[in-house]
C-alpha cells in the first residue's frame, strides 16, 4: 500500500476526507510552524538590519541606510511574482519551498560575518529565498482545502497568526540578543529559525513531532531567560512563549493523525523535473550577482564606496535646492527612483501596469469595472503599505533615539550633584562586580558628564571601530581624528557615542576596564535622568503589532462573520477606507506624543503602543481582505498575473516607505544630534503621514459606493465565468 493511502489519500486528493484537527487537515498545522520559522528568521533579521547599517560595522549614515533598507524589501516583494511563476510551471510548489529555505538560511548565515560582499550577498540570498518561499507556501495551504470549502478563510487566519507569532518572537529573541549581546549572535537565531522552518516543512511527521516539541520549548524558555527585566518585557515574552507552547501542543497532536500529504505541490510534469530544477539552480546563481549590485547600489564594486543614482546628481541639485517644498520634496522621489533597484521596480511596475489596462480594456463592462475596483484598490493598499512600513525604518530610529524605553526607580537628586560613579556599558554582565553597578542607558542621552575620564575611553572604542572595518571603508589617521575631535567634543551625550562605547565593551576580548565608564552628575540633570531602571532594546518594540494581530486576529474574523449574517458587513472599499483612516490615526498618536515630550526631547512609550494598536486594527481590515478581493474580482484567465501585480504594488510600496523615511533622516553628520534636536523633526514627518493617511482613507470613503457597485457582487460575468 503507498503511503498517500496509509494517509487516506489517492490519486484524486479529495477523493477521501483528509486526517483534520478543529475541523482543518493536519498538514496545515505543519505549515503552520513551517511558516512561523521563516518569519521569524525574516523579522529576527529585519528587527536587527536598519541598526546594522547605521550602527554596525558599515557605519551608514541615515539616508544610505535606509536606501539600502527600501531597496531590500522592494525586492524582497518583487521577487516572489517570479517564484510563483516558477512553481507552476517548473518544480512544483514543494521544492520551491525548500529551495528557497535553503537560499535564506544560507543568506542569514552569512550575515553573521563582518564583510561587505558577504553582507550584500547574504540581502541578495534572502530576496532570491523569500522569492520562493513566500508565495508557494501559501498556496500549498490553500491546496489543502477543496474548491468551494467553507474552511479555507478560517485556515488561512490560523496560518496568519502562525506568520505573526514568528514575526512577534523574532524582535523578542534576535532584536533583544542582537543589541545587548551583538549582532551575530542575533543573525546566528535567524539562521538557526529558518534551518528548523526548513526541517519542519521537510522531515518525516515523527522528526517533525519532535522538532516541533523541542523548539517550542526551547524557545519559550528563551524568551523566559532573555528579556529586559521590566514587568512589561517579561509579561510580553510569557504571552507569546504560552502561544508558542499551546501551538506547539496542537501542532504534536494534529501530526499524530498524520502529516503533509506527500503529493501536494509536487511539479507539474515530474518526467521533465530534474532538468528543471537544474535550469532553476543555475538560473537562480546567474541572478545573484544582478542583486547583490542592485542592494548595493553597486558599492560592492572595487573603487565605488557608496550606492550609486543612475540620475546625474547635477540634475537632482537644483530639486534640491528649490525653496518649494513640493519641488523639495520631487528631489527625493527623483533621487530614489535613479537608483539602480528603485528603476528597475519603476520599469516592471510600468510595464505590468500598460498590460493589466490593455487586458482591462478588452473586457466585458462587468470584468472592466471590476478590474478598475482591482486597480483602485490596489493603489489604496501601496498606500497603506507605504505608510505603515516606517515601523521597520524611521519609526525604528524614532524608538531608539526619541521613546523612553527605560523604567526607572528613581532619579537623580540634589545629593547625587558632584558624585562620580562607575556605569556599566553592558546591559547584561556576566561579572559580579558589574552587576553592582548602575547601567549607561537611554536616559542620559542629552546629558552632561561632570567627568572628562569618559573621553580617553571613547577614542579607544572609536579606534576600535575603525579597525574592524575593512580597509576600503578605514578612515585616514586625518579623518579619524577629526572624527574622535568631533565626538569627544560633544558637551552632552549623544547616540553615536553611547553606540561606539557599547560595541567596544561588547567585544570577545574587552576587558572590564573597558566595560564601564566614571560618570560624574551635574546640576542640570536633577529629576531628569532616571537610575536603576531596565532599558527595553529598541527593535523589541517590533513585536508589538504582531502581539496585536494574534490577540485581535480571530476577533475581527469573528465580527466580520457576525456583521455578515446580520446583513451589515462592510464592503471592502469601506474596510479599505476604514484601515487607511486607522492607520492616520496611529501616526497622529506619534505626532501628538513627539508635540507631548519632557524637556529631553524623550516622548512617553506608550506613544508608540498606541501607534501600534491603532496600525494593527487598520491593518486587520484591509490586509486580510486584499488577496480575497484579486481572486473575487480577477478573470480566472488572468488571476495569476493580477496577484503577481499585486505582490509588485507591495513592492514598490516599500520603494515609497523608503522615500517616505528620507524626509525623517538625521542630515549627513558625524553626530547624530540628541534627543532634543531630533524630536521635532521625526513629529512633523508622522503628522504629514497622519494627515495623508485620513485624507486618502476619507477620499476612499467618499467613493466605496461606485467602488461597490463597480464589484457587481454575485453577478456572474458571462465573458469570463468569474462571480
Amino acid at each position: 500500500m503507498s503511503k498517500e493511502k496509509e494517509n487516506g489519500f489517492q490519486s484524486d486528493q479529495f477523493r477521501n476526507e483528509p486526517a483534520t484537527l478543529f475541523g482543518h487537515p493536519t498538514g496545515l498545522y505543519t505549515l503552520f510552524f513551517a511558516e512561523m520559522w521563516e518569519r521569524f528568521s525574516y523579522y529576527g533579521m529585519r528587527a536587527l538590519l536598519l541598526f546594522y547599517l547605521i550602527k554596525g560595522f558599515l557605519q551608514m549614515g541615515d539616508k544610505e541606510a535606509n536606501a539600502v533598507y527600501g531597496a531590500y524589501t522592494a525586492l524582497v516583494y518583487m521577487t516572489p511574482f517570479f517564484g510563483g511563476m516558477i512553481a507552476d510551471k517548473l518544480i512544483g510548489a514543494r521544492s520551491s519551498v525548500i529551495i528557497g529555505g535553503l537560499f535564506m538560511a544560507a543568506g542569514h548565515l552569512l550575515m553573521t560575518f563582518q564583510n561587505e560582499i558577504m553582507f550584500f550577498s547574504a540581502l541578495g540570498l534572502l530576496i532570491i529565498g523569500n522569492g520562493f518561499f513566500k508565495p508557494n507556501i501559501s498556496t500549498i495551504v490553500g491546496s489543502l482545502y477543496p474548491a468551494g470549502s467553507p474552511k479555507r478563510d478560517s485556515g488561512f487566519t490560523i496560518f496568519y497568526i502562525g506568520i505573526n507569532l514568528g514575526a512577534a518572537m523574532a524582535p523578542l529573541l534576535c532584536g533583544y540578543v542582537g543589541e545587548t549581546y551583538g549582532y551575530h549572535y542575533g543573525f546566528g537565531l535567524a539562521t538557526i529559525g529558518m534551518l528548523v522552518g526548513l526541517a519542519v516543512f521537510a522531515a518525516p511527521t515523527l522528526v517533525t513531532q519532535i522538532l516541533i516539541s523541542l523548539t517550542a520549548l526551547a524557545s519559550a524558555i528563551g524568551l523566559f531567560l532573555f528579556n529586559a527585566g521590566d514587568i512589561y518585557s517579561i509579561g510580553l515574552n510569557v504571552f507569546v512563549g504560552l502561544g508558542l507552547v499551546a501551538s506547539g501542543i496542537a501542532a504534536v497532536v494534529a501530526l499524530s493523525k498524520g502529516g503533509l500529504p506527500e503529493n501536494v505541490g509536487n511539479a507539474p510534469n515530474q518526467s521533465t523535473y530534474s532538468g528543471n530544477l537544474t535550469k532553476v539552480l543555475i538560473g537562480s546563481a546567474l541572478v545573484l550577482p544582478v542583486l547583490v549590485l542592485l542592494v548595493s547600489g553597486f558599492s560592492v564594486v572595487p573603487g565605488i564606496n557608496e550606492g550609486q543614482k543612475l540620475i546625474p546628481e547635477e540634475w537632482i541639485k537644483p530639486l534640491e535646492e528649490s525653496e518649494n517644498k513640493l519641488v523639495k520634496g520631487l528631489s527625493e522621489v527623483v533621487k530614489e527612483a535613479s537608483r539602480p533597484a528603485g528603476l528597475v521596480l519603476l520599469i516592471a511596475g510600468v510595464m505590468a501596469s500598460v498590460f493589466l489596462i490593455k487586458e482591462a480594456l478588452k473586457m466585458s463592462v462587468v470584468g472592466r469595472q471590476r478590474m478598475y475596483v482591482v486597480f483602485v484598490l490596489t493603489f489604496f493598499s501601496l498606500l497603506f503599505w507605504a505608510f505603515f512600513e516606517q515601523s521597520g525604518s524611521s519609526v525604528n530610529n524614532f524608538t531608539d533615539r526619541n521613546v523612553d524605553r527605560v523604567l526607572e526607580t528613581r532619579s537623580v537628586t540634589d545629593e547625587d550633584v558632584g558624585k562620580s560613579v562607575n556605569l556599566s556599558l553592558v546591559a547584561a554582565p556576566s561579572e559580579e562586580s558589574l552587576q553592582k553597578l548602575g547601567f549607561l542607558s537611554q536616559e542620559y542621552l542629552g546629558h552632561e558628564n561632570g567627568s572628562a575620564k569618559m573621553g580617553g575611553l571613547l577614542e579607544k572604542a572609536i579606534q576600535y571601530n575603525n579597525d574592524e572595518k575593512i580597509e576600503s571603508k578605514q578612515k585616514s589617521p586625518e579623518d579619524l581624528k577629526e572624527l574622535m575631535d568631533e565626538v569627544v567634543a560633544q558637551k552632552y551625550l549623544t547616540m553615536t557615542a553611547l553606540t561606539y562605547l557599547r560595541d567596544y565593551a561588547r567585544r570577545d576580548d574587552a576587558t572590564l576596564d573597558s566595560k564601564s565608564v566614571e560618570w560624574s552628575y551635574v546640576k542640570e540633570s536633577v529629576g531628569k535622568i532616571g537610575l536603576d531602571g531596565n532599558e527595553i532594546p529598541a527593535s523589541v518594540f517590533q513585536s508589538v503589532n504582531p502581539v496585536f494581530i494574534v490577540i485581535f486576529g480571530l476577533l475581527f474574523s469573528t465580527v466580520w462573520g457576525v456583521l455578515n449574517k446580520m446583513g451589515a458587513e462592510p464592503s471592502t472599499p469601506v474596510k479599505f477606507a476604514l484601515g487607511l483612516i486607522q492607520l492616520g490615526a496611529g501616526f497622529g498618536m506619534l505626532y501628538f506624543g513627539a508635540k507631548s515630550c519632557d524637556s529631553d526631547g524623550m516622548v512617553a512609550a506608550y506613544w508608540l503602543v498606541l501607534m501600534y494598536l491603532l496600525l494593527t486594527t487598520g491593518e486587520l481590515c484591509l490586509s486580510p481582505v486584499g488577496l480575497s478581493m484579486i481572486t473575487k474580482l480577477s478573470p480566472a484567465r488572468l488571476v495569476s498575473t493580477v496577484m503577481g501585480a499585486w505582490f509588485l504594488a507591495t513592492a514598490f510600496s516599500q520603494f515609497l516607505a523608503a522615500i517616505i523615511a528620507q524626509f525623517a533622516a538625521v542630515e549627513e553628520a558625524a553626530v547624530v544630534p540628541i534627543p532634543a534636536e531630533t524630536v521635532e523633526m521625526y513629529g512633523g514627518v508622522y503628522g504629514m503621514i497622519a494627515v495623508m493617511a485620513v485624507a486618502s482613507g476619507i477620499f476612499c470613503l467618499l467613493i466605496s459606493p461606485i467602488l461597490t457597485r463597480w464589484m457587481h457582487v454575485g453577478v456572474v460575468d458571462q465573458e469570463d465565468g468569474a462571480q
